[in-house]
């Protein structure tokens, strides 16, 4: 016996994917909004939660393996604090937190602009879990904007990685994005991603489409 439930859930996700695909015509990229967020080493979550401790899956991301976790933490700076940051997995050889740039006046830190995993000279703050804490020297960024793409995806776009491209957004707030970084590999999916600050900016919001120009 056919479960309806079962069959309706199946029918929602293709119409999606159609949808998805009647928008993302030439040129045109999926977008993904990144709240303030951190990821972590293994060694500074057993700090923070405990021994052997593991992440627990909340909800996979647009990026294949990706995904946020259940837990948070708070963040504290000279000026501040910020509850309820949540952590992204899975795991990764350092920590490193990623922030919007008015997350930065609320902890008191100089924001500075980095592509992910350029930490060096980036200012830290302290990490606080339900076990325990982690002073981290340097770590905090504002992440730059960015575009993930699959092989295919740069195949297509004729770009490859670390270009960088300009990218307009839709609605009655369309601005243009310079300098956003193209992030190509096979274990990623097409996805714009920004910072709540860059989003409110434009009035962009998850899934809505922006288009690379040039």
């Amino acid at each position: 016996m056919i479960d309806e439930n079962r069959v309706k859930i199946i029918v929602g996700e293709v119409l999606k994917h159609i949808d998805l695909q009647e928008r993302l015509r030439p040129g045109m990229v999926p977008v993904g909004v990144s709240n303030r967020h951190l990821h972590v080493s293994q060694a500074d979550l057993e700090k923070l939660f405990g021994k052997g401790y593991q992440l627990k899956v909340m909800k996979n991301l647009s990026q294949p393996g990706q995904y946020a976790a259940e837990e948070t933490v708070l963040l504290a700076g000279p000026k501040g604090i910020l509850e309820k940051v949540r952590i992204l997995g899975p795991v990764r050889p350092s920590t490193q937190i990623e922030i919007a740039w008015t997350d930065s006046f609320s902890l008191g830190v100089k924001p500075i602009v980095r592509d992910s995993g350029s930490t060096k000279d980036t200012p830290g703050c302290v990490v606080i879990g339900p076990k325990g804490s982690v002073t981290l020297d340097e770590g905090v960024i504002v992440a730059s904007r960015h575009i993930h793409m699959h092989t295919k995806d740069a195949e297509k776009f004729g770009l490859k990685d670390m270009d960088r491209v300009s990218v307009k957004t839709p609605g009655p707030r369309s601005v243009i994005y310079n300098n956003v970084l193209i992030r190509v590999s096979e274990k990623f999916a097409l996805d714009f991603h920004l910072d709540t600050d860059e989003a409110n900016s434009a009035g962009l919001k998850n899934g809505e489409t922006v288009e690379i120009i040039s």
